[in-house]
């Protein structure tokens, strides 16, 4: 399994740290929704799913969350710890969100708007769409 994890651009001096986002420049497809996850329980997972057509950009921006990427053949582990890594998720990957730190915030920059037709929440169907079942 190919992770598309990659460095954003960031720009630091004595006043801190700044990522810019931009069409082009770290986000390769204009942006139809953002959401984020923050306060995440103790021991709570999240995900348990995948969509059909959806490109999505994962940034931690505060704390750390693991997310657990299963492709039909393979799983991986990504462990996101810096406002400046991004997680790009742009095929029908299923995912679970978990080992959330208690200042974690998962931003999440999606190309579509919310549809619920797109998810699949069920393992066995994912198995079937990337032809493993």
């Amino acid at each position: 399994m190919e992770i598309k994890l990659f460095e954003l651009a960031e720009r630091t001096d004595n006043r801190g740290s700044l990522v810019a986002l931009e069409l082009g420049k770290g986000v390769s497809y204009d942006i139809k929704r953002v959401y984020y996850m923050y306060q995440v329980p103790s021991g709570m997972t999240r995900g348990f799913h995948a969509h059909r057509d959806l490109r999505q950009l994962h940034i931690c921006v505060s704390g750390s969350c693991r997310i657990m990427l299963d492709d039909g053949e393979e799983r991986q582990e990504v462990l996101l710890d810096r406002p400046n890594l991004g997680l790009l998720l742009d095929r029908p990957t299923w995912r679970e969100i978990y080992d959330f730190s208690p200042n974690c915030v998962l931003l999440v920059l999606c190309d579509k708007y919310h549809d619920d037709e797109d998810y699949i929440r069920d393992y066995t169907e994912f198995l079937k769409l990337v032809g493993k079942g």
